[in-house]
């Protein structure tokens, strides 16, 4: 009899389990990225549907990925990590606050984001005579950091990691265009 009020009760909170935990895991489209810094006299805001490619939810922490054996995200995650202190860089090294946020593109059942959500901030330093940049993911005593291990715990938090070539290849044209308007 025991036992089957154990399955009874397994059963019930199996059911109550996937009814709940997949609107947890549903996560809107990268809707904006923003880049900011003391450098800049103004915010950039890319809208651009490329910044799916750069979505958080990917690397470590998505489905037992580890460092080095992830993918995604502006990370290089196979060159590991480079340190927790930030990289010694020429004197002309760039550094920017870049904040994620998801939210709908279009209208549907399943997304509930009426206005885009923050749900991830790193700084990124690069220096432009350089072909590689570096990101730097908040650590604890970080203002970011309850933000982003909210929307993803990797387990490497506190540490700088090279920039992917994709993020270079997308961001470094985006950021000179807009250094050179404000000129």
């Amino acid at each position: 009899m025991e036992m089957v009020r154990n399955m009874k009760q397994t059963w019930i909170l199996a059911m109550l389990f996937s009814l709940v935990v997949p609107a947890l895991w549903a996560k809107g489209d990268m809707v904006l990225i923003e880049v900011k810094s003391a450098t800049m006299p103004t915010l950039i805001r890319i809208t651009d549907p490329k910044i799916q490619d750069f979505t958080p939810w990917a690397g470590p922490g998505v489905n037992g990925g580890r460092v080095p054996n992830a993918e995604g995200f502006i990370v290089d995650w196979h060159a590991g990590v480079l340190s927790p202190r930030a990289p010694q860089l020429a004197p002309g090294v760039q550094h920017y606050e870049i904040s994620f946020y998801e939210g709908c593109r279009t209208t549907n059942d399943w997304c509930t984001e009426k206005q885009p959500r923050l749900v991830y901030v790193v700084s990124y330093d690069y220096d432009p005579a350089s072909p590689r940049g570096f990101v730097y993911l908040p650590g604890k005593g970080d203002p970011s950091y309850q933000l982003n291990i909210g929307t993803i715990w990797r387990r490497v938090e506190g540490n700088w990691f090279s920039a992917t070539a994709s993020w270079e290849e997308f961001i470094r044209p985006v950021i000179d265009k807009a250094i050179t308007r404000s000129h």
